[in-house]
């Protein structure tokens, strides 16, 4: 492999002038309001661009960085091409990173990562029940990205050993340091952009092999630092939730339920209130699509108390969504419209320096999808379609697999909502995009309002589109646990 170390980023430098990083940091913020992005820049993120440890921007700083300097390319910035970084060519193993201008890269805070090399679909479309033992070269790139990763990744059982060798024994003492941290929080970043482009089902039994690597770590190691400890129990947390959100998605609940417990018993015992917060909001999503509404409301009140003093607006706004989602399920129809209306008001705070990182997802399109699942549960079938649209609508075209999930909870809306042609029409997008994303979750969805349009059979638009779900060749069983319908999610 070629070893390359990074190289300062002199021409973004110049254009920031006499002003410090922390006030160019604040233009950053600024521009990025003005075109509607939710960026939380601050003189850390400036550091590392400026210091070449972030090659390529990601999308949504892209955005703001040529609103910033109209007429100007990536390149002119001082950055690299988006297609150096990412694919197949990008597999580079670099040197020891940089260290950061302000300290380490805490996860849960204000950073923003760089573009993780994006593995191929064809890395990830194996069956679901992949030996936990195998060696994934999905799950090897993840640990293998910098040099000093490499000694991660054999503590971490990924390296270049036999598959028979993946699970090693660690030394009782073992010291844990920035090679391992980094490790398990690059395993984080890598995990949830997998999930974005491609889904759940091929991802969940390969992604348990970097959580017990993780958890070995925290069990086994000691550190030299407070910090350093502090965050390897935040990357093993949020480990366990990525890793549990595979769970969720592909249907197995109940695995879903144990990853999450233990990533807020971590939480807990290392007083993370971040991780905490992050913790009770999945479990609050996982009880809703369970079918157990009162503990959807009581864990998301939870993740409120946790989170009041994280100075997260956004946050606060998406726990106010969980909350409505339980109790939409109880049939609360006042006390829903009242969690809605908190977190409206809450998200139209805007972006802080706050919010997590986890939480980038969370912009306009979510929200009104999480409103339009609310109305869907309490049977306002016209008023979900109404912000469904609006969903479809807003949502960023590089998050494949809420192209296919909003689409689908549009379409079952619409079914519902005696709109058939237009459901059919929505239902042809679901299954192309369905081509590249594999979640059980989307396909019980797209099969529960294929059934409700089954009634309505005949021909013309409807009966095109039941003969091609029917037809459809690339359409798994759901496993045992997977919601059958939209009313579960």
């Amino acid at each position: 492999m070629v070893s390359t170390a990074a190289v300062p980023n002199l021409a973004f430098r110049q254009l920031r002038g006499q002003r410090s990083a922390g006030e160019f940091a604040a233009a950053v913020r600024r521009a990025a309001r003005e075109i509607g992005e939710q960026v939380a820049c601050d003189a850390r993120y400036i550091g590392r661009v400026e210091s070449g440890e972030i090659r390529c921007p990601n999308y949504a700083y892209e955005r703001v960085f040529l609103h910033m300097f109209p007429g100007a390319t990536l390149a002119d910035l001082g950055f690299s091409a988006r297609e150096s970084v990412r694919g197949r060519g990008a597999r580079v193993v670099s040197e020891p990173r940089p260290a950061p201008v302000a300290g380490p890269v805490l996860p849960h805070r204000d950073t923003e990562p760089d573009p993780e090399p994006e593995p191929e679909p064809d890395d990830i479309t194996v069956p679901a029940p992949v030996p936990l033992t195998e060696e994934s070269d999905v799950l090897r790139r993840v640990f293998m990205m910098s040099g000093t990763a490499t000694v991660a990744a054999a503590s971490l059982g990924l390296g270049e050993a036999p598959a028979s060798a993946a699970r090693v024994s660690l030394p009782a003492q073992r010291r844990v340091g920035e090679a391992e941290v980094s490790a398990v929080e690059k395993a984080v970043r890598q995990i949830r952009l997998l999930d974005d482009r491609h889904g759940a089902d091929g991802l969940y039994r390969r992604a348990a092999q970097p959580l017990r690597a993780a958890y070995e770590l925290l069990d086994a190691g000691t550190t030299a630092r407070r910090a350093t400890s502090d965050r390897l129990h935040a990357g093993a947390g949020e480990l366990a939730i990525s890793v549990g959100w595979l769970a969720h998605d592909s249907g197995r609940f109940d695995d879903a339920r144990s990853h999450y417990a233990e990533a807020l018993a971590t939480a807990r015992l290392a007083g993370d209130a971040g991780l905490e917060a992050h913790a009770f909001c999945n479990t609050s999503f996982l009880a809703r699509d369970a079918g157990r509404p009162r503990e959807a409301v009581r864990a998301a009140e939870a993740g409120q108390r946790a989170a009041r003093g994280l100075g997260s607006p956004r946050l606060l706004a998406l726990l106010a969504l969980r909350e409505a989602g339980g109790r939409a399920g109880l049939g609360d129809r006042t006390g829903c419209d009242r969690a809605i209306g908190r977190a409206r008001a809450a998200f139209e705070r805007g972006p802080a320096a706050g919010d997590p990182e986890w939480m980038s997802f969370f912009r306009e399109a979510e929200l009104e999808l999480l409103e339009a699942q609310c109305w869907s549960a309490l049977g306002d079938w016209s008023r979900a379609a109404r912000h469904g649209r609006r969903a479809v609508v807003l949502q960023d075209a590089h998050f494949t697999r809420n192209l296919a999930l909003y689409r689908a909870q549009l379409m079952g809306d619409l079914a519902r909502a005696g709109r058939t042609d237009e459901a059919a029409a929505t239902g042809h997008q679901v299954l192309d995009l369905l081509t590249r994303v594999r979640s059980s979750r989307i396909r019980g969805m797209l099969a529960g309002a294929a059934r409700v349009l089954e009634s309505r059979a005949g021909a013309g638009p409807v009966a095109t589109f039941l003969t091609r779900h029917e037809d459809s060749a690339t359409t798994p069983s759901s496993p045992s646990g997977a919601p059958s319908s939209p009313s579960g999610v």
